[in-house]
């Protein structure tokens, strides 16, 4: 898909309208019948006699308190299905009005990368990718689907991975980010280099049940608005895990994406392992450059929910410190804490600012 870049154009009095790509949408099957058509014989029996065995205490109960609508706009419900299930309606509601060049599917509730049945596992992301080409890419060329694998898997996911890899309608690689062990590790290597050689980001996004994990160090949650502040914690781990375990530097066309964890933790933590480095940098030889240096050309943070300084100069200080050009705008449709693209921003954004952040940004770090 070729969308129009403001920053190629010549200088005018009136900038080109930006083609806006929104980094977080989730679409919804209806129920897990959506997913029959896509399955073996084999294992439309599996779904139906056993169902999901999955790394969870009680399989499809909620592992911490949630609120009604399971965190979605109550508006975004169409007649039948939950929300998010209905193309129409996401396009009535956001794509259209908002005028969204291109969209990155964001697949959730799944429990994919969580299946305990390997083999169920691998059918079922098979499943779940195809789904999403035919009720989602397909009628709506605007959108573009992440490749769901089952990581703790890796062959298979590699399987996953290279078999979509040369499919345009596929824009990135889906990872949990509460797997079995540390995301550096080298059981995880065979992902990266499939996402390298398909020129695929990663991307993580906070995910429920994942894995079994609690979203905190220091155990579950007893409430809510404590785990929906702990992604970004979350996101810190897997990125001191990937620079000290010298993922960065193992496979250096690897681009990462992090989705709705914030971004104005970035530049406390950078400085800190920077200095972490160069006070213990002999332990990790095999990482070559200071941390900083893999995380400002290696990763992206996108916006949604946006955290709001006291001041817009403490925010525009925090931007600088990241570069603009690591900023992804995301909406987050049709959860509760959706970002509408022309209030996301209390901030004064110059024209190549915006433009950066609403469309060129993801245009680099995705395959769009």
């Amino acid at each position: 898909m070729t969308l129009t870049l403001g920053s190629n154009a010549p200088a005018t009095p009136t900038p080109a309208k930006l083609a806006t790509v929104d980094c977080d949408l989730h679409p919804t099957p209806r129920s897990p019948n959506d997913l029959l058509p896509f399955l073996s014989e084999r294992w439309k029996t599996h779904m139906r006699d056993y169902g999901p065995h999955i790394r969870q205490g009680i399989t499809g109960q909620e592992i911490h308190p949630r609120m009604d609508g399971r965190g979605m706009r109550l508006d975004a419900f169409p007649e039948t299905g939950p929300a998010g299930s209905d193309l129409g309606l996401m396009q009535r509601q956001h794509l259209d009005p908002n005028d969204i060049g291109a969209g990155t599917l964001i697949a959730l509730g799944t429990a994919v990368s969580d299946e305990r049945n390997q083999d169920y596992g691998a059918a079922l992301s098979r499943a779940v990718n195809q789904w999403q080409l035919a009720t989602w890419v397909d009628p709506d060329p605007r959108l573009h689907a992440g490749i769901i694998v089952t990581q703790e898997e890796p062959l298979a996911a590699v399987a996953e991975i290279d078999y979509w890899a040369a499919d345009p309608r596929f824009s990135h690689i889906m990872l949990s980010p509460k797997p079995i062990e540390p995301l550096g590790r080298r059981r995880y290597w065979p992902i990266y280099e499939a996402a390298c050689r398909a020129n695929l980001p990663i991307v993580f996004h906070p995910v429920i049940p994942g894995g079994g994990h609690p979203s905190s160090g220091i155990g579950w949650p007893t409430f809510y608005i404590q785990d929906h502040y702990t992604s970004g914690p979350l996101y810190q781990n897997i990125i001191m895990s990937l620079v000290f375990e010298g993922v960065f530097e193992k496979f250096p066309a690897l681009k990462v994406v992090f989705v709705e964890g914030g971004f104005t933790w970035v530049p406390h933590m950078t400085w800190r392992l920077d200095r972490q480095w160069e006070r213990m940098r002999s332990e990790v030889p095999h990482v070559k450059q200071k941390p900083s240096e893999y995380i400002r050309s290696r990763t992206w943070f996108t916006t949604q929910p946006m955290e709001e300084c006291r001041t817009p100069g403490q925010l525009r200080d925090v931007i600088e410190w990241i570069g603009v050009d690591r900023l992804l705008y995301s909406s987050d449709y049709p959860h509760w804490d959706y970002d509408d693209p022309k209030q996301a921003f209390k901030l004064r954004l110059s024209d190549d600012e915006r433009q950066m952040i609403f469309s060129t940004n993801a245009q680099r770090a995705y395959r769009l």
